[in-house]
């Protein structure tokens, strides 16, 4: 027991909850619109870029983070343009760049063979291991994303209705629809050191879905998906610390459990 409480006052649990708790409370917001836009293959596009975000960042001599960062605005701002240009569906444009940046990753990964770092902890998150560096980023971008997507949340919620009708209303629609397209590349990039690229999705689309049974109004599923990310946040550690499972891994599958018990509570909405 005394073991158990000493973990719990240990500075590294500390780190890893503040930065999770940055991750989950943008998310959660953020998570609402995905879940709602069918956006869910664009956040994995964006998390495959990650690989060649890092690669780019160690060869320029850059933060891993700044460097995936760099990509994944670049893939989304790519995105944008192909889909204003070409005659092709959606899904088939996120597949391409989702394996077109990946095999790029893997490529640019063999040019680095004289530089080693652990590529399990970027794939599947290395949240006990978060650092102060690493919480500025989380918690700058996200403030940042927040902002944002407070200035935009009418339109963008007006376009995810109805797009017809805020266009005709004079709702700067598509500026808001390039914004959130931007917000998402910059939390995804802030949020793989806690998530790592293969789970980064999970968190943000599995709390949304969780909250969309019990909110009455966007703004209100837009709060419950941030109070049920800090909840499996924190189960998840609890999870990790007590049977020594990987830490994302156990917060996204407590994220799973809730969305599950969800699906059996009754719901009066």
């Amino acid at each position: 027991m005394s073991e158990f409480a000493e973990l719990i006052q240990s500075p590294f649990l500390w780190r890893a909850f503040i930065g999770g708790a940055g991750v989950a409370l943008i998310a959660g917001p953020l998570g609402v619109f995905i879940v709602w836009r069918r956006m869910a293959y664009y956040g994995d596009t964006l998390a495959h870029s990650g690989l060649l975000g890092v690669c780019l960042g160690f060869m320029l001599g850059l933060s891993p983070t700044l460097g995936v960062l760099i990509v994944c605005l670049a893939l989304a701002a790519l995105l944008v343009f192909l889909q204003a240009r070409e005659k092709l569906a959606a899904d088939t444009l996120l597949g391409l760049l989702a394996h077109t940046a990946l095999a790029l990753g893997l490529v640019a990964l063999a040019f680095l063979d004289t530089l080693r770092f652990d590529l399990s902890a970027f794939l599947f998150g290395d949240l006990l291991a978060v650092e102060n560096i690493d919480l500025i980023w989380i918690w700058g971008g996200g403030v940042i994303a927040m902002i944002v997507l407070l200035m935009i949340w009418r339109p963008l919620l007006a376009a995810t209705v109805d797009e017809s009708l805020a266009v005709a209303e004079g709702m700067p629609v598509h500026r808001a629809q390039i914004l959130f397209t931007l917000l998402v590349a910059l939390v995804i990039a802030c949020a793989m050191k806690i998530v790592g690229v293969l789970l980064i999705t999970a968190l943000l689309i599995i709390p949304a879905a969780t909250a969309q049974r019990f909110a009455r109004s966007p703004e209100q599923m837009a709060v419950f998906a941030s109070l049920i990310a800090l909840l499996a946040l924190v189960c998840g550690l609890l999870l990790s610390l007590c049977f020594d499972t990987p830490a994302a891994a156990s917060v996204v599958t407590c994220a799973t459990l809730l969305f599950a018990l969800g699906r059996i509570i009754p719901s009066n909405t």
